[in-house]
Order: C-alpha cells, then sequence, then structure tokens
C-alpha cells in the first residue's frame, strides 16, 4: 500500500480544461493530466488533480 493515493482514472471522463474546456490526457508517470489545446499541465497531488491554471506548468 502507497502513501500516495492512486489518481482514479474515472474521473478524467469528467474532468475538461478549465482554459479550453478541451480533453486531458493522463500522464502516470509524471503525475499530470495535460491539455494539448492549452499546452497545460495539471498536476496531480495526493491523487486531486490541481485544476488551477495558475498551478499549471506551460508546456513547449
Amino acid at each position: 500500500m502507497t502513501d500516495t493515493p492512486a489518481f482514479d482514472r474515472r474521473m478524467l471522463e469528467a474532468l475538461i480544461c478549465p482554459l479550453t474546456q478541451g480533453p486531458l490526457d493522463y500522464d502516470a508517470d509524471a503525475q499530470e493530466l495535460i491539455s494539448k489545446s492549452a499546452k497545460l499541465a495539471f498536476p496531480i497531488r495526493n491523487g486531486i488533480p490541481v485544476m488551477l491554471v495558475d498551478e499549471a506548468r506551460t508546456l513547449d
């Protein structure tokens, strides 16, 4: 058993990018939700996606 809760992939069906309203991809290795349309990566902390644009990492 791990200390960090796992991200529930079923949640991905309900989540959209807060900036573009587009779909998100799950990056399990980086623990991020990727918005290709916004070129942003939203972090997942303790199993909870942080869907704030100010907390997102910009993708190249």
